[in-house]
């Protein structure tokens, strides 16, 4: 799907194929029983106003009742070939395109939302922008295109049929044309055939014309309605901050500069739609009015043919422009067809070229990461890893030889802002693009990563808490059990409940409730692995404690790696440390050491005493002096 055909034609070949063949084989019969008809409504129409010409004729001994009759068939034959033929095949075409869009959505959303976290990637664009606006192209977009693109296919067949069933009568009933002799009785249809094979095409050209400057135009009002769209939605999540920091006449005029790109634009497209619109009505009474009549002109004068076969035959041709004019008529929604086509192709593009990530980032940086894996007994290793920024000459910012944890330890993680600690754990998780290195992970352990800004989708409060496993996956007492060990107990009745209070989960809970939503997970999950970046950071002292008092409880054998704004990490209500150890980074590099256990208060007090305070005192004595310290206070 990475080309116009190719998105066309993919669900046709896929696995859908007779769904989808058996809706078109049916709406291509349509399709060609309309355009028969228009036939008969020719037809019909050369009957009913011959019956008015010669209403009065003497040789004419049941006037009203032959113009009643023909009146009333034709009226009969518009309801079949309106309501019937036609209402039939809209019904079929809209089916057609409901299921083709589903396909389509489906293809899209497992494609984005795949293991190898193909959405994330897409939106990091290497060398190019990433596609704007993804859930618009994702869901209106394709809806536009498939309308559009059916509609397309519907008009190609009504031109090709009616050029067969219509091209057969007329031929059929051609006539000698004076000055035109040496055709034969085919002068009116050739006649008639030149004048649509001029009118047509060169309005078509013009039409092409425009449509151009429609698609370019529709084009960039996506882009600018998506733009304003996303920032109005971003707004709804920082609602609070805009109002506690004022901000409401820097976002308005945020706004309204967002607006004017689509005011202009739109201004500049309803002046070419408006001449569109201007143009295809003149075209409309020029080729009805005068093309339609005029060949049958010429027979008609000479008297080669009556006032029956005139009119049949000015239906007929224009029957023909009008079906062929089809082109002409939908231009709009061809240019709107095309820009919509675009925007998901640039999706699809962007999803293919991201399958593998590696070979993606290389083209603008370096991206040299190995993942392998090893017993879980071991842990987990680095080695030889470096992270860097986009570009290929750039000097990596973090660079580690080696580092291992080992199972079941707690890592407090800590260093200033942004010397690499969170670009640090998602190379972890595979989600950093630039460096190189090897990231060796226990194997068969389950691992999570869990951030400070937690951002809860449009579900139920069980499948909140059960992500990213399926509710059926664990029993309503396990999850209410992990909500009440988490400090969450009160939403226990709620769990199936999508909405509280009118309200969605993501905005029902306050910050420190979403981190202990994200306890509750971790608890459900029981992960080997675990990577807290900041998650406790809305919570209060005490919430610190409780929060990781959870995790220590019924996680006992997690390796949990921790990034924190404190300088020292919280220690249990009894002052037992949570982590084992400490990694600092510092401009650039890395060390770890063990978590000295704070010295009791005692022997804080026998180091403090004047005789014990020496400034002198080399680091060997310091140790010695604790070791003192804590020889008198067991005697003691």
């Amino acid at each position: 799907m990475r080309n116009f055909w190719g998105l066309m034609r993919a669900y046709w070949f896929s696995s859908s194929w007779k769904e989808a063949w058996t809706l078109t084989v049916v709406i291509a019969l349509l399709t060609a029983l309309s355009s028969k008809a228009g036939v008969w409504f020719a037809e019909a129409s050369g009957e009913l106003i011959n019956s008015i010409a010669f209403f009065h004729d003497a040789a004419n001994t049941t006037p009203l009742t032959s113009l009643l009759e023909n009146a009333a068939f034709l009226v009969g034959l518009v309801v079949i070939k309106d309501a019937g033929i036609t209402g039939s095949r809209t019904y079929i075409s809209a089916t057609l395109h409901r299921r083709w869009r589903a396909w389509l959505d489906n293809r899209f959303n497992e494609a984005l939302l795949d293991a190898n976290h193909s959405h994330f990637h897409a939106q990091h664009g290497a060398g190019t922008p990433a596609p704007d606006n993804i859930d618009q192209r994702v869901q209106e977009s394709i809806k536009d295109m498939t309308g559009g693109a059916i509609g397309l296919a519907m008009g190609v067949m009504a031109v090709a049929t009616s050029l067969y069933f219509v091209g057969q009568k007329l031929i059929s009933s051609s006539t000698e044309v004076a000055g035109l002799e040496f055709l034969g009785s085919y002068g009116s249809a050739v006649l008639a055939f030149v004048a649509v094979a001029v009118y047509v095409p060169l309005n078509t050209w013009i039409a092409v014309k425009l449509g151009g400057m429609l698609e370019q135009l529709s084009i960039r009002m996506q882009r600018a309605e998506g733009s304003y769209r996303g920032e109005l939605t971003t707004l709804l999540r920082r609602s609070f901050h805009v109002a506690a920091s004022r901000g409401e006449d820097v976002q308005k005029a945020m706004h309204e500069r967002l607006y004017v790109d689509i005011d202009q634009t739109w201004g500049r497209h309803n002046i070419v739609s408006a001449s569109y619109a201007s143009f295809e009505r003149v075209y409309n009474f020029v080729g009805a009015r005068i093309v339609a009549y005029g060949p049958g002109l010429i027979p008609f004068v000479h008297n080669r043919i009556d006032l029956k076969g005139y009119i049949t035959g000015a239906e007929l041709v224009n029957a023909l422009i009008s079906q062929c004019s089809w082109f002409i008529h939908v231009m709009p929604a061809i240019a709107t067809l095309r820009a919509n086509s675009k925007r998901v192709i640039e999706v699809a593009v962007a999803i293919e070229n991201v399958q593998k990530p590696d070979e993606f980032y290389r083209r603008t940086g370096r991206s040299e990461f190995r993942r392998t894996s090893q017993n879980p007994v071991f842990g987990l290793t680095i080695q030889n890893l470096e992270l860097a920024h986009e570009g290929h000459d750039t000097t990596p910012f973090l660079a580690i030889d080696q580092l291992r944890f080992r199972r079941g330890e707690w890592i407090f993680l800590r260093g200033e802002s942004g010397c690499g600690k969170t670009s640090l754990l998602k190379a972890i998780n595979g989600l950093w693009p630039y460096g190189r290195g090897t990231i060796v992970l226990p194997e068969g352990v389950k691992s999570f990563y869990a951030a400070q800004d937690v951002r809860l989708p449009q579900v139920s409060l069980k499948e909140q808490v059960c992500l990213p496993d399926a509710p059926k996956d664990h029993s309503d007492a396990r999850v209410a059990a992990a909500l009440h060990k988490a400090g969450l107990g009160e939403f226990i009745e709620h769990l199936g409940d999508v909405t509280r209070q009118g309200k969605g989960w993501d905005q029902q809970l306050s910050g420190g409730q979403k981190q202990k939503l994200v306890v509750a997970r971790i608890l459900l999950q029981q992960p080997g692995l675990l990577f807290l970046d900041e998650a406790s950071a809305a919570l209060d002292p005490e919430g610190k404690i409780a929060f990781h008092q959870a995790i220590k409880d019924n996680c006992p054998n997690a390796t949990v790696v921790s990034i924190m704004h404190e300088a020292t990490p919280p220690r249990s209500a009894s002052g037992t440390e949570f982590y084992d150890s400490v990694v600092t980074i510092a401009d650039g590099t890395v060390i770890k050491k063990p978590l000295q256990p704070p010295l009791p208060a005692e022997i804080t007090e026998i180091l403090n005493r004047p005789a014990m305070r020496q400034p002198t005192r080399s680091p060997a004595m310091e140790e010695g002096w604790r070791r003192i310290a804590r020889l008198r206070l067991k005697q003691k």
